[in-house]
């Protein structure tokens, strides 16, 4: 009920489109533009391509995070996310993370779902010829990159909960914790930079965990 609830929720905050080409991707915006498309051929044979264009950071003016959906590329629908868009044959979902989507897949009217392609300029773009080109590679960089979250977890966590346990009414409610892990200040930066880099390398594979991406996050 909940979740039927929040995707009319979504599909409501759908606003149409002013009709503006869709901008071509540039380099310089691997690290803040995300691009996805979606080719659907109906029963006439007739080709559409629907993009979905995204801010890492949100948007330059007002910090929102929002999409905007093109149709053969012109601007068709702009949403802030989580988004909904109905497209032919079922709707659109898109949803955001710190590090970038964490979703942008074609769910039909049978439920089938199926991931967007990534702009083959853009970072997923580069990630995803990655793993088509050196499957091996890419799932050691995968696993390397989970392994970089749980390690972050166990050595960071407890570091975070010492001196929030010392804040006196959670001690006085559940008493004082004392880390068993203690590690220098350059260590922990370079955890932290390390943990960074993971989870944005998972992003760009729209791979998401509520425990290792959210904490992260």
């Amino acid at each position: 009920m909940l979740k039927e609830w929040r995707h009319r929720r979504a599909v409501r905050r759908v606003k149409p489109g002013d009709g503006r080409a869709l901008r071509r991707f540039r380099w310089w915006q691997s690290l803040s533009r995300v691009l996805f498309h979606l080719r659907l051929t109906g029963g006439d044979g007739r080709r559409t391509v629907y993009t979905v264009d995204a801010r890492r950071g949100g948007d330059n003016g007002t910090g929102e995070f929002k999409a905007d959906l093109y149709l053969d590329g012109r601007h068709h629908a702009h949403s802030g996310l989580p988004a909904v868009f109905p497209v032919r044959g079922g709707t659109i979902e898109v949803r955001m993370s710190a590090f970038g989507l964490k979703r942008c897949h074609y769910v039909t009217a049978e439920g089938t779902e199926h991931q967007l392609v990534p702009d083959p300029a853009s970072a997923e773009g580069h990630r995803a010829r990655l793993a088509h080109a050196h499957p091996t590679l890419s799932r050691w960089i995968g696993s390397f990159s989970a392994t970089v979250l749980v390690a972050a977890l166990v050595l960071l966590i407890p570091q975070i909960i010492e001196p929030l346990s010392a804040i006196p009414p959670v001690a006085e409610r559940v008493g004082t914790f004392t880390s068993p892990v203690r590690l220098p200040l350059w260590l922990n930066i370079t955890t932290v930079a390390a943990t960074l880099t993971a989870s944005t390398e998972r992003a760009l594979r729209l791979r998401y965990s509520r425990l290792l991406d959210g904490a992260a996050g």
